[in-house]
């Protein structure tokens, strides 16, 4: 404004004048930037309400819909379907004994339902009604009549992907992704999208455009995210076989909170054409789409679908890899790796029970259990995956998240990002001898600095990989039996730890493919212990861990399986088998006597 007054002296304007036209020029500006910002705030509220108004139409045409289909077909048994496995339900549908009629609306009747208490679903597709007559003519596929559940950021021709974000709103995608094309060739009907958190690096499940996703086992936990609706969904039996994505726990969080199994494949196995990441060009840590279901036979049997010619041909960038059934029925006896505790975030008690009890069941089936630690997992944990993650210091989410409120799920975790460089440099170094953690967090969301930077990033991943490798070699293991963070955390505290995800997220980081498979529930004696819990540094974040899983008594416990890259079928064996002994297990715990 200084200069705005001397050029206004210098067209001959006396000083008065001069200062009352800076002055006005002043309050011009002001007013200028807040209506811009009203608008900006209008714009929003706008994109969102027809965001809400187009989920609240599809919704009431789908109950719609299921009430003229119940009043024509009176006879259908719905908690007889929706008690069949994934397995059952298809064999069932190719031989003719349940039609793909009776199977859609039950689980359409049952999602309707169950969205009303978890708030899992962002809308309906209603193409699905005109897809279930097609499907219904041609009796072919191995997913031949099944309805299927896809996450938000799922490619799906005239709806929006917004991941979450208002800026991403009225942009319909113009095309399926291939793995929506490839379902429907195998017969499936994807019929509803699920819930996200805003901008998915995220492990909560709430944006401000469809709200929070709670847990169907404690409607006053969260569901995990990022693909929490699909968690919450599956859990709550309105999906018999969903697809999320996974870029740091992202389908095995929400697996362990809600208590289904879910697989994180091999980055690049299956096609991520068409799966809208909140920004695209990270390289460092790769996203890999996978399925969730009630059963390992129902995962396994998502990727058998999607591993077939038709997604090979859609995507050529895909290794043409069939699944290899074979090592998924393998029963040779495994050498398995087991971790406990990573050293970095103490587990809760039910975490560490869980793996205790597994290897136990492992070694009764004849299985070797070979002690296993990662090599260096604070290195990894802050100078490659936050890095890697936030090359950029975080810029490219703040600008996604630009136009519109940051969603409390998010907040904590954001709010450092805003930092300018030298203040989170400055923050860092002050911090280091009260908070080493944080300290080296902020020093870490600077970014890399610089392209050289950026490819030494790179090559550095890479030697670590190759480190972990090595590592499994001279084990000689063939899998890894390790901790999946839970139990359900109570609401706003995934935001605040970030730590925490070095169970899941370091396996991004590696590319290798992990599986969540639930083994038991939360006990009063896990609650107890909980209790004395301390952790490792007995700091800020390892009281808001004790505060997140606190009151989780009755919740699912899972552990966490993991294979060497391109090994996804016998990351499912691994799974499957964990699964036979834990039920074999219940069951011959609850014979007469036992």
């Amino acid at each position: 404004m200084e200069k705005v007054k001397l050029f206004l002296q210098g067209v001959g304007l006396d000083r008065r004048t001069a200062a009352l036209l800076t002055g006005a020029a002043c309050g011009a500006g002001a007013l200028v930037v807040l209506l811009l910002k009203v608008q900006t705030r209008r714009e929003a509220q706008d994109k969102i309400r027809r965001a809400k108004d187009r989920r609240a139409d599809s919704l009431q045409r789908a109950e719609q819909a299921v009430r003229r289909y119940k009043q024509s077909h009176p006879g259908v048994d719905l908690a007889f379907i929706l008690a069949k496995s994934l397995t059952e339900l298809t064999n069932d549908l190719q031989e003719g004994l349940l039609s793909p009629e009776d199977v859609f609306y039950s689980y359409m009747e049952k999602t309707l339902d169950v969205n009303k208490d978890l708030n899992c679903c962002t809308g309906i597709l209603l193409e699905s009604f005109e897809e279930l007559e097609t499907v219904a003519s041609k009796k072919e596929g191995l997913l031949y009549g099944v309805p299927v559940s896809i996450k938000e950021n799922y490619a799906y021709k005239n709806h929006d992907s917004s991941c979450g974000v208002i800026v991403n709103l009225d942009r319909p995608d113009q095309q399926h992704s291939v793995i929506v094309e490839v379902l429907k060739r195998q017969g499936a009907i994807p019929f509803v999208k699920t819930n996200l958190p805003q901008g998915l690096l995220n492990y909560d499940c709430g944006n401000p455009i469809y709200g929070q996703t709670v847990n169907p086992h404690h409607l006053q936990k969260t569901s995990g995210g990022s693909s929490g609706g699909e968690g919450a969904l599956v859990a709550g039996g309105g999906s018999v076989l969903g697809f999320g994505s996974d870029v740091g726990g992202s389908i095995r969080i929400p697996a362990s909170f809600c208590g289904v199994c879910g697989l994180k494949p091999t980055a690049g196995r299956l096609s991520s054409t068409g799966l809208k990441p909140i920004y695209r060009g990270q390289k460092s840590v790769p996203s890999s789409p996978g399925p969730m279901a009630r059963d390992v036979d129902g995962v396994a049997l998502g990727m058998r679908a999607l591993l077939c010619d038709h997604m090979f041909a859609l995507d050529p960038t895909v290794p043409p890899i069939p699944f290899n059934m074979q090592m998924y029925q393998s029963s040779e006896p495994l050498r398995i790796g087991y971790l406990e505790d990573d050293g970095l975030t103490q587990p809760s008690p039910s975490m560490a029970r869980g793996v205790r009890e597994v290897k136990a069941l492992l070694e009764q089936a004849g299985h070797t259990l070979v002690p296993y630690t990662p090599p260096r997992v604070f290195y990894a944990l802050n100078e490659l995956l936050v890095k890697g993650l936030l090359a950029d210091g975080g810029n490219s989410l703040i600008k996604k998240l630009e136009g519109g409120p940051v969603d409390p799920c998010l907040l904590q975790q954001v709010m450092p990002y805003y930092l300018p460089k030298w203040m989170k440099k400055t923050l860092s170094v002050l911090l280091k001898p009260v908070f080493p953690r944080a300290s080296v967090a902020l020093r870490s969301l600077c970014g890399v600095g610089s392209v050289e930077n950026l490819w030494k990033q790179h090559s550095d991943i890479e030697d670590y990989i190759q480190e972990t490798i090595a590592e499994w070699r001279r084990l000689n293991i063939d899998v890894l039996l390790c901790p999946v963070i839970g139990p359900a955390f109570n609401f706003f505290y995934c935001g605040k730890l970030t730590s925490a995800l070095s169970y899941m997220a370091l396996y991004n980081l590696l590319t290798f493919p992990a599986g969540v498979v639930p083994v038991s529930t939360v006990t009063a004696g896990d609650e107890e212990e909980l209790g004395r819990y301390e952790g490792h540094h007995q700091d800020y974040w390892d009281r808001l861990f004790k505060q997140a899983v606190t009151g989780g008594e009755g919740l699912p416990v899972a552990v966490q399986c993991v294979a060497l890259p391109w090994q996804d079928e016998l990351c499912l064996r691994f799974m499957k088998e964990v699964e036979r002994l834990v039920q074999q297990n219940l069951y011959s715990s609850s014979l007469p006597g036992a």
